[in-house]
């Protein structure tokens, strides 16, 4: 006899929910995807243990881990089904997209995901990944295919722009963009070539904080762009090449900060992603997508809080926690305690962010 809507419990709702989205898969399957993401948000680890403390079940404790473990060797979400479930939290309009990579070891492993998202709600929601076979930088050849992945089902005219640190620099890459008709907006190195001269040698006697550009564009990478420097408080240059307006430059780039808050939220501040003991790539890929999903839930709950109840400011200036965190203290208080506010945030997950700022955040002209 099937359970009527008022008796499901919050694990059956959220079932229902990525079966609704993931038709494909086994309801076996999504149950035992959907007990995962419960025990990774509640336990803020990858510990297959300590997330299968969390599971709702009279199994043993070894019994239950064992389905953890069964989990991420056997179930995962695929690229697709991450992006079935999250493409409808993004508002409609220009996105900005931002390439980053975070990096760990495990014992004599070396786990390198690099990592494509979007910025929403001042943090970036990845929505495809690779898991690099080798430590260190990425190639220009692995950028292009990520790139090119996320095209097939998010358009070049709805990319605003594509924010990167100095990592993501060479030719290749730079004219790759451009046929794409994406807008860059990159960091790059102090040893760049720019019109035969080293781009440092163009900024010199900049004072922290002070803002210099050149009038007009450069050719470096094989393209014509703006370039933007200044100097941080720490004395670092940071030199920006771009397709955007001078005076927009600088404003973009720093907007690369939320996929370093993205991971921050997803490793040691957050949900513990570099606490993991597995190594293989298949199984971090399987782990890596399925906290894209919880990351991007919490985020989205928080967003949704702060409508409502602004996040508190310290005295320093700086907000006392991010959205990630705002947003995991209702779904984790949910989900432990039954609340009934759990459907509220589940029907969150497929409800887009909104596409105005919020005021007080100054617009970027493009």
């Amino acid at each position: 006899m099937k359970k009527s809507h008022a008796a499901l419990t919050d694990l059956d709702s959220f079932v229902m929910y990525l079966k609704e989205r993931l038709p494909h898969h086994r309801i076996d399957r999504l149950r035992r995807i959907a007990e995962v993401i419960f025990g990774v948000v509640q336990a803020e680890s990858t510990r297959h243990r300590k997330i299968a403390m969390q599971l709702r079940s009279a199994a043993t404790l070894d019994s239950r881990t064992k389905t953890v473990a069964r989990t991420f060797h056997e179930v995962g979400l695929s690229e697709q089904d991450v992006q079935d479930i999250l493409l409808p939290l993004l508002p409609d309009g220009k996105l900005i997209f931002v390439m980053d990579r975070t990096n760990w070891k495990h014992g004599q492993s070396h786990i390198n995901i690099l990592a494509l998202g979007v910025l929403l709600g001042g943090v970036v929601i990845p929505l495809i990944h690779d898991i690099l076979p080798h430590s260190g930088n990425s190639h220009s050849e692995g950028r292009m295919a990520l790139v090119a992945r996320l095209l097939k089902v998010i358009p070049a005219k709805r990319w605003r722009v594509l924010i990167a640190d100095r990592e993501f620099i060479g030719e290749a890459w730079f004219e790759f963009l451009r046929r794409k008709n994406i807008k860059r907006c990159i960091r790059i190195k102090e040893t760049t070539r720019m019109d035969d001269l080293l781009v440092r040698d163009q900024f010199k006697n900049l004072v922290p904080g002070g803002v210099r550009g050149l009038m007009e564009k450069a050719w470096l990478y094989g393209s014509f762009m703006q370039v933007v420097a200044t100097l941080s408080p720490e004395g670092e240059r940071v030199i920006v090449a771009s397709d955007l307006p001078l005076w927009d430059v600088l404003q973009v780039y720093r907007m690369r900060w939320g996929i370093e808050c993205t991971f921050s939220g997803m490793k040691s501040r957050g949900l513990g992603l570099e606490e993991t003991h597995m190594t293989a790539p298949d199984r971090i890929t399987r782990l890596f997508s399925l906290l894209s999903l919880a990351y991007a839930w919490m985020v989205r709950i928080g967003d949704w809080r702060a409508d409502r109840d602004p996040v508190a400011v310290k005295a320093h200036g700086r907000k006392a926690m991010g959205l990630a965190q705002y947003g995991w203290e209702l779904l984790c208080d949910a989900l432990r305690w039954n609340r009934p506010t759990f459907m509220t945030f589940l029907k969150l997950l497929a409800t887009p962010f909104p596409s105005s700022r919020r005021p007080g955040t100054q617009s970027v002209r493009y």
